[in-house]
């Protein structure tokens, strides 16, 4: 089923978004990209393959999981030596609130 321009702004509507225009006519081409490729999944044969229905904690003895081992941290210059903008050994970020 094609998503249309009108279940782009019902979508809108229910979450209370207000949309241009412009992005009703580019959320109704990529929803409909997005549904598009599940009709496509949906095309995949998976009668021979068992539903994942577990995690691997659930004590999955052959689990492929490292031992918790203490080990020294970066430190501050390390971690903040590729970031943007950062200071005093902090990132910098915009301010939100």
């Amino acid at each position: 089923m094609p998503i249309t321009r009108e279940d782009v702004l019902k979508i809108a509507e229910l979450s209370r978004l207000e949309l241009t225009n412009d992005e009703v006519e580019a959320f109704t081409v990529q929803l409909g990209s997005i549904l598009e490729h599940i009709d496509k999944l949906n095309e995949l044969d998976t009668t021979d393959i068992e539903p994942m229905s577990h995690n691997v904690m659930s004590g999955d003895s052959n689990a492929a999981l490292r031992n918790d081992l203490v080990r020294p941290s970066l430190g501050q210059q390390i971690a903040t030596a590729n970031a943007p903008d950062a200071e005093d050994g902090y990132f910098k970020v915009p301010k939100v609130i």
